[in-house]
């Protein structure tokens, strides 16, 4: 947990991705440490300089980098002027980064540690926490994919299991596809820029340390020309943001060129079809639910549906821990509902779905949360009946009730809240509904909200100046509030505030799509704050745990 408006609840180092390119780095001492330092520093494009009195103590490997002319050998022991004359012309003959390698047992450890901080010099001192003003990462690489781990000197090297760990759940490929997605995006913004839809310079990214910002899902409307003018941006930042990484890692150029055709074309398609063999019997389709974001939350119904289904048309929201139960010979779409296109989206997803159950296949549309609340399970089903396929409905968890419960906000509570109103906090085409008045028992939570959150603020806490606007009882600003972003995923995030403050609270953090608000005093029940102006949580892992403890029976007679 971290208080945002106060600092930090506890200390944690600052992560950094550092340009070491032609940079001076003195390494002191002639063990294995010093030549696994020494190749990491030639890895970064540095100018390793190793320190040692003997040759005959150099590891092999280090003295392998000295006598190819890799590494500079000065053969003396340390003395304190190094840290001045050994490093660049450019910047005063000073070390850009300083290893010691000779434990902490050694008095030139301290010793050098204090320099280098006087200096301003980086240091990292072997066995020696304490005295290092920097540390290194067990790294993954993979391409410009760089994963880091660190465990702050705690680790016992689990740093290098973790990192591991996490490199073997990501698919293969990922970095070509980092690569390829990049590309394109540059190839979008030349073009717009070409066509005179985007001025100045190609806007990269500045680091990867942030987030979606909050605007991140904000409405594109036709009379918003600024905006309509960076719809393909938009739209790939969409894709990199939704689709599953298993189905980024395969993308290839052609998937690239097809995308980028369709959309040029104003025919906004999805692009994954893997051609399967048509069946012969009556087609099917059903609408089904996915809940809200853990695939344990998947009722047996609907994952029975997805193992059976010809063809899938997916909802962008339905994550990918439940996209990765779909079996790979069944073709797959996803719905490209970026802001602005929602209605488009659905049309084709509409006629894709009708065209393939009109051939005889088995079609799922695949919906996050339930189908009928607020996800136009309604009018599918009167699309697909007037054309003479009822579909069958399987209902999903939403997590207007479940997100509440994952970040332990009882929706209800006696004495506190008897009642609960689901709100949608964006009308057709964009419109604002009108908020609900105040009720102190009860709890709301608003559902596609986020992307409007101080818009919606400010109608439920200000009087209306529209002519003809219904009386209604304004929410006291100190009325409680949590924002509950992923719920039931790893990544969940949960930032508890009151209406005066979420605002800010969402702005400072980002936006970690999909995402709800749920207001009222039941907020506050089981997390009293302090005198924060609101605290973020991060991570939910109970499902995961929960599985790992419950032992399945197996049946013997089908096993």
């Amino acid at each position: 947990m971290k208080d945002a408006s106060s600092g930090s609840a506890a200390q944690i180092p600052l992560l950094a991705s550092i340009n070491a390119d032609s940079q001076v780095h003195l390494i002191i001492g002639s063990n294995p440490l010093a030549a696994a330092r020494c190749t990491r520093s030639l890895q970064a494009g540095a100018k390793p300089v190793v320190i040692a009195p003997d040759f005959e103590s150099l590891q092999h490997t280090l003295a392998a980098h000295i006598e190819n002319g890799s590494a500079q050998w000065v053969h003396r022991d340390f003395q304190d002027e190094d840290l001045t004359t050994l490093g660049r012309e450019e910047v005063d003959h000073v070390v850009d980064m300083v290893f010691v390698t000779l434990g902490a047992s050694n008095p030139l450890s301290p010793h050098i540690a204090k320099l280098c901080r006087r200096l301003r010099v980086p240091v990292n001192v072997s066995d020696a926490p304490d005295l290092c003003t920097f540390s290194l990462l067990s790294t993954y690489s993979d391409g410009p994919l760089r994963v880091g781990i660190t465990t702050s000197g705690r680790g016992c090297k689990l740093a290098s299991r973790l990192k591991r760990e996490i490199s073997s759940m990501l698919p293969p490929n990922l970095g070509n596809a980092i690569d390829r997605l990049g590309t394109i995006r540059k190839r979008l913004w030349e073009e717009d820029f070409a066509a005179g839809l985007c001025d100045g310079g190609f806007d990269v990214d500045e680091d990867d340390s942030t987030g979606q910002k909050h605007t991140f899902n904000s409405l594109v409307t036709e009379d918003d020309v600024n905006t309509a003018k960076t719809r393909r941006m938009r739209w790939l930042s969409q894709i990199c943001e939704y689709w599953p990484l298993r189905k980024l890692a395969a993308i290839t150029d052609s998937d690239i060129d097809s995308i980028l055709q369709e959309y040029s074309s104003g025919n906004v398609k999805t692009t994954d079809v893997n051609g399967t063999q048509l069946p012969t019997s009556k087609g099917k389709i059903i609408l089904a639910g996915s809940g809200p974001g853990h695939p344990d939350l998947l009722t047996r119904a609907t994952l029975k549906a997805i193992q059976d289904a010809d063809i899938i048309l997916a909802d962008k929201l339905v994550p990918a821990p439940v996209l990765e139960l779909i079996p790979r010979r069944t073709e797959v779409h996803i719905a490209r509902k970026f802001p602005g296109n929602a209605d488009q989206a659905q049309e084709e997803f509409l006629r894709m779905g009708l065209d393939a159950v009109q051939k005889g296949r088995r079609v799922l549309r695949l919906k996050q949360g339930d189908p009928y609340l607020y996800g136009r399970g309604g009018e599918e089903l009167e699309f697909f009946r007037a054309e003479g396929y009822t579909p069958v409905v399987l209902p999903g968890i939403t997590s207007a009730l479940s997100a509440p419960s994952f970040a332990e906000i009882p929706a209800t509570h006696r004495g506190v809240s008897d009642q609960v109103l689901v709100c949608t906090g964006t009308g057709r085409k964009g419109a604002a509904p009108e908020p609900p008045t105040y009720v102190p028992t009860q709890t709301v939570v608003f559902l596609m909200a986020l992307h409007r959150l101080s818009a919606l603020i400010e109608s439920l806490t200000t009087p209306s100046t529209e002519e003809g606007a219904r009386p209604r009882t304004l929410w006291p600003k100190e009325t409680p509030c949590s924002i509950i972003e992923r719920a039931s995923c790893s990544d969940q995030r949960v930032i508890r505030s009151t209406l005066e403050h979420v605002c800010q609270a969402f702005e400072t953090e980002g936006s970690r799509p999909p995402g709800l608000l749920v207001v009222g005093a039941s907020c506050h029940v089981l997390h009293k704050p302090n005198d924060e102006k609101w605290i973020v949580e991060e991570g939910f892992r109970d499902l995961d745990e929960l599985r790992n403890t419950i032992k399945v029976p197996v049946n013997n007679e089908t096993s």
